[in-house]
């Protein structure tokens, strides 16, 4: 996240040195950053299981699943630093491409490690990693046999000293706040967990609408951080604005477009996946209870995107810190045992958007963040030819 900007920055200034150290200094740090996450994911799975409250019938299976997963971060960091480049210089098809190849490639070998082998869950999870493996391997086969200033030469991978700390400075803090979003669903996940396993499966098969709608706003928010960057680096402040405004219209409409197909077939998606009554009529209930509130979450994913776009990460963490993750630990903790429903415990997340959403906004309109921005890059005389 942190390079992504800093890249599109430079980017958009046209300063070629940058984008070549930022690039490198990237993927080095996708290196040393995917080696100590598997490291983390391989000691601390066992305990974070355990603090989930996973069923005993089905730690066995996670464990195993995660620790392979966790095998795969050097290339699943890898391509994440990849596809970052690439959009940062405006190419998303590329890394969809590339994506789209990986997921076929996950698909067979899921079907054949599992269906014809009979390796089980372990299958599944050696199914993934091999996809990422091919899908860091597309990306970076592109970007070694580059001409342009982006290209990747393996023996000028090297952490830059000025980049590193603009990548860490706005990367850090990006990263905190999606961490913080992972630590409270990881609590919520817990609650969920004390309801039985009826409701765990239902809310499994929820995920999977749920990773629908988190994957295209998550695109937005890639997108508008890319548009801003690039304008910001070229110093072109009213065109951020107006990305701001097209993003929020476009996400909304897309939530509530969304919002209404899950609407329509969420029984017979609950079907293609289970037969048992009762997790589909709990799954059934949830997703008409949560989803039509999903809408409160788009300010959060577009205005913080732009923000980190134009080099702000910090004030946006605290934002998501206080908003979301403590809104729902506070939540988790009085609301629910006093009315231990599992509906209850779901308004955690739309009343935390809400929230986080308002304070989002409140911010964004003052101003304060953009000024901040451009004088930490351009210098006070540049704030002459800011019009907000």
């Amino acid at each position: 996240s942190g390079a992504g900007v800093i890249i599109s920055q430079y980017y958009g200034s046209k300063d070629e040195g940058g984008v070549n150290q930022s690039v490198h200094t990237a993927t080095a740090l996708g290196v040393a950053g995917g080696f100590i996450l598997m490291c983390a994911g391989l000691l601390l799975a066992p305990v974070l299981l355990r603090l989930m409250r996973v069923n005993g019938e089905v730690m066995g299976y996670a464990l195993s699943y995660v620790r392979i997963y966790f095998l795969g971060m050097v290339p699943t960091a890898l391509y994440n630093v990849g596809a970052g480049i690439l959009r940062a210089i405006g190419d998303s098809r590329r890394p969809l491409y590339y994506l789209i190849a990986a997921c076929g490639v996950n698909v067979v070998l899921d079907l054949l490690f599992v269906g014809v082998f009979r390796w089980g869950i372990e299958g599944a999870a050696v199914a993934t990693v091999i996809s990422q493996i091919g899908n860091m391997a597309l990306t970076f086969r592109y970007l070694i046999r580059s001409r342009e200033c982006y290209s990747v030469r393996p023996k000028e991978v090297r952490f830059h000293t000025r980049e590193l700390n603009k990548m860490l400075r706005l990367g850090i803090p990006s990263g905190m706040q999606a961490v913080l979003y992972a630590v409270s669903n990881m609590i919520i996940q817990s609650g969920i967990n004390s309801f039985g396993t009826d409701s765990v499966a239902a809310l499994t098969v929820f995920e999977k609408l749920d990773g629908i709608f988190w994957m295209i706003m998550s695109a937005f928010g890639i997108a508008v951080t890319t548009f801003i960057g690039q304008n910001f680096g070229a110093r072109k402040y009213l065109r951020i604005r107006k990305a701001v405004r097209v993003s929020l219209g476009m996400a909304f409409g897309t939530a509530a477009a969304l919002c209404v197909l899950c609407l329509i077939f969420v029984e017979p998606f609950y079907h293609a996946f289970t037969s048992d009554s009762t997790v589909i009529a709990i799954g059934v209930e949830s997703v008409r209870f949560l989803m039509p509130m999903y809408i409160t979450y788009v300010c959060i994913e577009v205005i913080s995107g732009a923000m980190r776009g134009a080099g702000d990460g910090l004030i946006p963490m605290i934002i998501t810190a206080v908003g979301v993750c403590v809104v729902r630990v506070a939540w988790v903790l009085f609301a629910v045992p006093f009315w231990h429903e599992l509906n209850v415990l779901l308004l955690s997340y739309p009343v935390s958007w809400s929230i986080t959403s308002a304070v989002f906004l409140i911010y964004y309109k003052s101003g304060v963040w953009l000024k901040r921005c451009v004088r930490r890059s351009f210098g006070e005389e540049e704030l002459k030819n800011l019009q907000i």
